[in-house]
């Protein structure tokens, strides 16, 4: 049945409420699948369903009638489109959008530690004692997830739009336009950046269960604590009653000048103790697989005043957070990790599900107590393998998981000299190993090569190194691409050609934002050098923060000097899973004087073009050009299954 066409006198369409109902009815699933992944990522799962759900059932105007100016510009339907494209359908999606891509926004003076005010704002529908999450997906839909978590909201919108509901990319531009978005345009060029291969998968892995809103799984709260919260309400309830009879009748006797008890909801008492042996016996080998180790395990006080200090820090405590984590009190299902004495001070580190937190207070009385915040949810063998546990005189020391069989250090700017043994105590807890150099300086850079046990499958050894924060970040190397090897895959960074590589690219950590999670190196392409100038060899360097978004620098490294930045973008899903190919260019000058143009792309890179002050093509992956010092030019690739892909961002010093 054909939709009337209504206009008002200045021309603009109308619609009535049971259109946009139908539209969101008939749409409804894809409008949650759109508004659950366009929500930010540091939402839980629970808390993005049922919020993706409100925000659509949201969307219906409050009133009978409405005129809506056509500013989502509807395709002419054919008739297989007729359904999809009503003017009513349009409207609630772009009513969705807008609102999904909002709910993070805070006024200027919000406080930031603080949720948004969209997100205080009671919205239906509301769960009690159940928490929901999508259905589990494959490795493919998990990385597939996690590239997009790596992306700014504008941009997850318009791969969603493009991929999922497969909008022209008109419509597509005119739909971010209209829910706000500034640069619509770079939102989808970005969007489209992700590989061919990753696309066509995309299309069928984004209908999957992993991203379908609507069709959930349900599994219990705490039961038993929700038992014991309501018999303690009860009770509280009883004993405020009998407060306010005894008060009534003799008149209050407080003095406001006692000070009130700290109270919290979780006590030593309550935290929760996983068994020594656990992570032997678990498929889930995470930081919830740490049992609590330390002397002071059993040391109620400390526990109880690490709680409350977490729970109301005291004035003059010096609270540390990485970026995007959350600083508020302990939840129910807290599990204690360490408790002990080290270098002078008793440490205590909690995990939460989230994140890891770390208290610390001086042995000697009248220092300050010390909290510090980190984001480490989905931890696994390698990213749970560590924590700094006390940090003095430029030196740390680690607390190695239950897993890890054997610690060393080693200097990754001296890859030819052997890694030594570390000495780690019964409880897990290594000797201080000296950090990197003052900054600024790059004489050194240790890291940790640990190894896990054989009574987990995944046994091997890895790098991490430790950038100044509570966890220390796993290092990775992806070989360059051979001429019939497989698709390439980051691999541990233990090999001889991936500490060579890491000797070229270790000073570049120091330069990384705070909360990264991993770092891999991919070596993307290798380069002979004009007038015998020896080989060059160009790298991609991208670390994944624990929030989701990723930076990435590409570095060139030809014979005889140090590698340099020539390039470096933000919030990209270059070098990653969903982001194979990459294209950079820097200016090279030769023994003779002569200044050339290099640049180089990865393996599916099947010819490069310049432009501006510069013209060239080349076909292949490698292109070397004379060209005057400075020389300002375009550069862009053409791939073998089609498309063109521009340069990583510029480095702000190149």
């Amino acid at each position: 049945m054909a939709m009337s066409q209504r206009r008002s006198p200045g021309g603009r369409e109308r619609i009535t409420l049971d259109e946009a109902e139908a539209g969101l009815v008939e749409h409804y699933t894809a409008l949650v699948r759109l508004a659950y992944l366009a929500l930010p990522p540091s939402l839980s799962r629970h808390r993005r369903v049922l919020t993706a759900h409100g925000l659509v059932q949201r969307a219906l105007p409050g009133f009978r009638l409405r005129t809506a100016a056509p500013r989502v510009p509807a395709q002419r339907p054919g008739p297989e489109r007729l359904g999809s494209e009503r003017l009513g359908a349009a409207w609630v999606r772009e009513r969705v959008l807008r609102a999904a891509l909002a709910y993070e926004r805070r006024p200027r003076m919000w406080p930031g530690n603080l949720p948004p005010p969209r997100a205080l704002r009671p919205m239906l529908p509301v769960v009690w004692g159940l928490r929901l999450f999508p259905r589990a997906g494959g490795r493919e839909e998990i990385a597939l997830g996690q590239a997009l978590a790596g992306l700014s909201a504008d941009v997850r919108a318009a791969f969603v739009l493009s991929r999922a509901d497969e909008l022209p990319d008109a419509q597509v531009r005119a739909l971010l336009g209209a829910a706000g978005v500034g640069h619509p345009d770079r939102a989808l060029r970005v969007a489209r950046q992700l590989d061919a291969p990753a696309v066509s998968a995309a299309q069928t892995l984004m209908r999957s269960a992993e991203f379908n809103a609507c069709s959930v799984q349900t599994r219990p709260t705490d039961l038993l604590r929700r038992r014991q919260r309501f018999r303690l309400a009860w009770a509280v309830a009883a004993m405020v009653a009998v407060g306010a009879v005894v008060l009534t009748a003799t008149g209050s006797a407080t003095d406001p000048r006692q000070p009130r008890p700290a109270a919290g909801p979780v006590t030593a008492a309550a935290l929760v103790r996983a068994p020594r042996a656990e992570w032997a016996d678990t498929s889930r080998v995470d930081f919830t697989a740490w049992p609590p180790r330390g002397g002071r395990t059993e040391d109620r006080d400390l526990l109880d005043r690490a709680l409350a200090t977490w729970a109301r820090p005291p004035h003059g405590t010096r609270v540390s957070r990485t970026p995007a984590t959350f600083t508020g009190p302990p939840p129910p299902g807290t599990q204690l990790l360490y408790a002990g004495e080290v270098d002078g001070t008793a440490v205590v580190l909690f995990h939460d599900g989230l994140r890891t937190v770390r208290y610390s207070e001086p042995l000697s009385p009248g220092g300050p107590a010390a909290l510090a915040f980190a984001r480490t949810d989905s931890s696994d063998v390698t990213t749970a393998a560590a924590l700094v546990v006390s940090r003095a005189h430029g030196a740390a020391r680690y607390l190695t998981a239950p897993w890890i069989a054997g610690a060393h250090t080693r200097d990754l700017l001296r890859p030819e000299v052997p890694a030594r043994p570390v000495r780690v105590s019964a409880e897990g807890v290594t000797e201080p190993l000296r950090g990197p150099g003052p900054s600024g300086s790059c004489g050194s850079r240790p890291t940790l090569h640990l190894r896990s046990s054989a009574r987990i499958a995944e046994q091997h050894a890895f790098l991490v190194a430790d950038l100044g924060g509570l966890v220390p970040a796993h290092l990775t190397y992806t070989p360059p691409p051979g001429g019939t090897a497989p698709a390439r895959q980051p691999r541990e960074a233990t090999g001889t050609a991936a500490l060579v590589s890491w000797a070229r690219t270790a000073c570049h950590l120091s330069g990384l934002p705070d909360g990264v999670r991993a770092v891999t190196v991919w070596d993307f392409a290798e380069q002979t050098l004009p007038e015998g100038g020896g080989r060059a060899v160009w790298s991609c360097v991208r670390a994944d923060t624990w929030r989701g978004p990723g930076e990435v620098g590409v570095r060139f490294a030809a014979p005889g000097t140090a590698a340099r930045a020539v390039a470096r973008e933000r919030s990209t899903a270059a070098c990653g899973r969903f982001g194979r190919h990459v294209l950079a260019s820097t200016g090279w000058r030769a023994r003779s004087g002569h200044t050339y143009l290099l640049a180089a792309g990865s393996r599916a890179v099947t010819g490069i073009e310049v432009a501006g002050a510069v013209r060239a093509s080349e076909r292949g992956r490698l292109l070397a050009v004379r060209a005057p010092a400075n020389a300002r030019a375009q550069v862009v690739a053409h791939l073998a299954g089609g498309g063109r892909l521009t340069e990583v961002g510029r480095a702000a010093d190149d």
